[in-house]
């Protein structure tokens, strides 16, 4: 048996979306189980549309979501001469034909078609011409256009879908290589796919309808098809296609927002897949072993932002803390809040792990550690307006929070018990309740009306800075509270 070969083929004419993306995971997915080969393909033949710089955000995303490819990339525009060579050979056996017809007069007969209310295909007026005719019109621009059988259907099995049949006279005799000698889609994927030697196709639904051509191209080439699967579509909430105006940005734009790649594999690959068990969170090696295409389902996939939250929070809270430090480092140094002492030193690496261990309980976004826990990497925060009305608001505070930062500043020894003995101290002498001075003490020291426990979150940033916090409420307290 043959070693399976896939491919993952994007046109450079825009980042790599969320359909891209599942479609390069489930090549990849198929591939390392199968023990295959994972090739990288840049269709890139259109040029007006196709763009270096998309090529490189393609290439960004892919390794963002840390799928490696075993070959490539392939660029289509470095391959003319293969295309040109197979229309050579479709020409030559009779299964291709020159079309001199003009764009305006395809339009023309185009729109005289729909006001019949009929739906349009290429008439073969150029089918029927003669060698002599041809030769006639040499120097003439024309297009090769593909010889469609007449009569029959094309029928297809595919992984996902089951066997599909289509008339041959619902398909038109299509364009395999433009008036400027570049080749269509359908052309360039066929000699590719056969040049590389694809075992497997496994693409999206919506390219179900371009399978009957390539299959006519491979017959008329007296090669054997590759085998098909087409995942289904992936959907917005509302149940209609997955586009920009439903949130949907680029891979990589979901890195910028602190996404992990792990949790983003997990919840893509679950957008069409099932792997047979209630199980939702798997890490990526077992996704590789349980993979398989008879498990691609035909229902639509919807793409739900507070599930890929949940996921990403659930890898948060369950990755090795060794492997999430390095993410977390990455976060604070592109907000400008890392700090050097924190780097490979004993000590600083020590207080750098004991607070992405605290509060990773807490987040579902690598962003969040910048953001909401902010406090805990830099003195410049601010105080969340919610958290202030809630608990800053009582007026014995103006006499309460100078004595709480006095006690703290006077304690000898820095740890979570004398802490908190001191708060509450200045409660208990007060005759307040002690979650009157912690509330208002934790919205000084972390800017927040929610956070880690207030004593273990005071031990870990130190008593310098913890009494510093206080003083600066105590200072801000009046317009605060104005």
């Amino acid at each position: 048996m043959a070693q399976v070969r896939v491919r993952f083929a994007p046109s450079p004419t825009g980042y790599l979306h969320v359909g891209g993306a599942r479609t390069a995971l489930f090549n990849w997915l198929f591939a390392r189980q199968q023990g295959g080969v994972f090739l990288l393909r840049i269709e890139d033949t259109d040029a007006d549309r196709s763009r270096p710089e998309l090529t490189e955000a393609v290439l960004e995303g892919l390794r963002w979501l840390e799928l490696d490819w075993d070959e490539g990339p392939y660029h289509q525009s470095e391959r003319l001469p293969l295309y040109r060579a197979v229309a050579d050979r479709l020409r030559a056996g009779g299964h291709a034909y020159p079309c001199f017809c003009k764009p305006e007069e395809l339009e023309q007969r185009r729109q005289a078609a729909e006001k019949t209310g009929k739906p349009w295909k290429y008439d073969g007026r150029c089918r029927a011409l003669t060698e002599a005719d041809i030769k006639a019109r040499a120097g003439q621009p024309h297009a090769l256009r593909f010889r469609v059988p007449e009569g029959g259907e094309t029928s297809f099995d595919d992984v996902v879908y089951g066997q599909v049949s289509v008339s041959h006279d619902e398909i038109e005799d299509f364009v395999l290589l433009r008036s400027d000698a570049l080749p269509t889609y359908h052309l360039g994927v066929v000699a590719d796919d056969l040049d590389m030697r694809i075992t497997h196709v496994i693409r999206g639904a919506d390219h179900l309808s371009n399978t009957p051509k390539q299959i006519l191209l491979y017959r008329a080439l007296g090669e054997t098809p590759p085998v098909f699967a087409h995942a289904p579509l992936i959907l917005g909430p509302d149940r209609t296609r997955l586009s920009k105006r439903h949130g949907a940005t680029s891979v990589t734009a979901y890195g910028e927002e602190g996404f992990l790649p792990e949790a983003f594999r997990n919840f893509l690959a679950l957008l069409g897949w099932s792997p047979g068990e209630d199980t939702e969170l798997m890490p990526t090696e077992e996704l590789v072993r349980r993979f398989r295409l008879e498990n691609v389902g035909r229902t639509n996939a919807v793409f739900d932002r507070s599930k890929l939250e949940w996921f990403n929070g659930e890898y948060l809270r369950t990755q090795p803390l060794a492997r999430l430090l390095s993410y977390v480092e990455a976060e604070l140094r592109r907000q400008g809040l890392w700090r050097d002492e924190w780097g490979p030193e004993a000590s600083g690496r020590d207080w750098f792990l004991r607070a992405v261990e605290m509060l990773r309980p807490r987040v579902r976004l690598l962003a969040d550690f910048s953001q909401w826990a902010r406090a805990f990497f830099s003195d410049a925060f601010d105080y969340d307006p919610e958290a202030v009305k809630k608990f800053l608001r009582d007026d014995r505070l103006v006499e309460l929070l100078p004595q709480v930062q006095e006690a703290l500043a006077g304690l000898q020894e820095w740890t979570h018990d004398e802490i908190e003995r001191a708060v509450r101290g200045v409660a208990e002498r007060a005759g307040v309740k002690a979650a009157l001075v912690i509330n208002a003490a934790r919205v000084g020291v972390t800017g927040q009306a929610v956070a880690p426990p207030l004593f273990t979150t005071m031990e870990l940033l130190g008593q310098k800075t913890v009494v510093s916090r206080l003083q600066r409420l105590v200072n801000q307290l009046p317009a605060l509270t104005r």
